[in-house]
This record gives C-alpha cells, sequence and structure tokens, in this order.
C-alpha cells in the first residue's frame, strides 16, 4: 500500500468514526439536555476552572508561558505559535460554523431543536450554539499540548473533556454541539501542527 493511499484510507476512517460519533450525540442529546443539568456549574470553581480552556486568552498565557521557558530551544517561538494560533483558528472556525448553521443554544424549558432564518440578523451569532466556541478552542488547545507532551495528552484531553462538560451542564449547549467542536478542535490543532512542521521543520520532543 502507498504512502497515499495509507494516509487516504486513516482520513475515510476517521471521518467514519466522527460521523458516527456526531450520529450517537445528537441520538443522546434528549437525554443529556434531561438528565445532565447543573445550572451553578459556573459559579463553582472547579467549573470556571475548566471552562477557561475554553477562554482564548487562557492559551495566551500558556503560550507565553511556554516562550518563557523555553528559552535554549530553537523551536520555542514555533511551539508557542501553535499554541495560541490553534486555539485562535479553533473560535474563529467556531463562530464561522455558527453563522451558517445557525442552531440556537438549548430552551431550559423545551427540547427542541431551533434554527434561525438568515435573513434574521445573517451576521449575527447571538444565542446560536454550533459548534460550542469553548470547546473548540479547548479541543484544538488540547491537540496541540499533545503534541509538545505526548505523555500526559490523557491529562490535557480530559481538561478539554470537562471544559465541554461544563457547557452542557449548565445548558449553555446541546450535547451534539460539543461533540462536533471536539472533533473539529482536535483536527485543528492536528493540522496547525502539522503545518508547523512543514513549514519549519518543527519535531514532536520525544
Amino acid at each position: 500500500m502507498t504512502s497515499a493511499t495509507s494516509v487516504r484510507s486513516r482520513w475515510i476512517r476517521l471521518l467514519i468514526v466522527a460521523l458516527v460519533a456526531i450520529a450517537i450525540a445528537h441520538a443522546l442529546d434528549a437525554t443529556a439536555w434531561r438528565f445532565a443539568r447543573l445550572l451553578t456549574v459556573n459559579d463553582k470553581d472547579w467549573g470556571r476552572l475548566l471552562r477557561s480552556m475554553g477562554y482564548l486568552p487562557t492559551w495566551g498565557v500558556i503560550a507565553l508561558g511556554y516562550w518563557l521557558q523555553q528559552r535554549d530551544d530553537p523551536r520555542r517561538t514555533a511551539h508557542s505559535w501553535a499554541l495560541l494560533l490553534g486555539p485562535a483558528l479553533g473560535g474563529g472556525i467556531a463562530e464561522l460554523l455558527k453563522l451558517s448553521i445557525r442552531r440556537l443554544r438549548p430552551n431550559p424549558d423545551v427540547f427542541e431543536y431551533v434554527f434561525r432564518p438568515f435573513a434574521d440578523g445573517p451576521w449575527s451569532n447571538r444565542g446560536m450554539g454550533m459548534p460550542s466556541s469553548h470547546t473548540l478552542v479547548a479541543f484544538a488547545g488540547a491537540a496541540v499540548l499533545a503534541q509538545l507532551y505526548p505523555r500526559a495528552r490523557w491529562l490535557w484531553y480530559t481538561l478539554a473533556v470537562g471544559c465541554a462538560a461544563t457547557r452542557v451542564l449548565s445548558l449553555g449547549h446541546f450535547l451534539s454541539d460539543t461533540v462536533v467542536a471536539a472533533l473539529l478542535g482536535v483536527m485543528v490543532g492536528g493540522w496547525v501542527w502539522g503545518r508547523g512542521r512543514a513549514d519549519r521543520g518543527i519535531v514532536a520532543p520525544s
């Protein structure tokens, strides 16, 4: 099997897995909406901690800290930019998709999918939830950190999952909003890291 064929087969498998995950998430949306509720989650310290993983300035601080710490590493600037650009690009993609998909956030009283017509504020994403911006930012950043520190990848992704959970528990998003965002975030973070390696010769640390 040629390298190109192998890569194509891998992407096809990943696409199938992603589509299955999205379908399952939509099937579980009503159950999550009904039972996974903790409306005070953002008032709790642990809830604020997890949600902050989807806050873009958090990744600016992480990127700066990495840049200051790795002063003897010639790759530090490229790595630091990846830590910032991955989440930033993820957040931008989330906002553009919200304007395109236009599905509103959950109604706490009635489970339903509501889509805002394009004629109603075509350039405003106010109240739109698909995909979750916080989740996409968190997973894009986690994907970059997983490349930098692969032995701790379980920790970075756990924090990203926690960020997604706070969005569902607070009824800020449907479960499917966060699953779609998580999948996109991993892709975005991986793409940013891959582009950095191609353009600057970045090699992941062992």
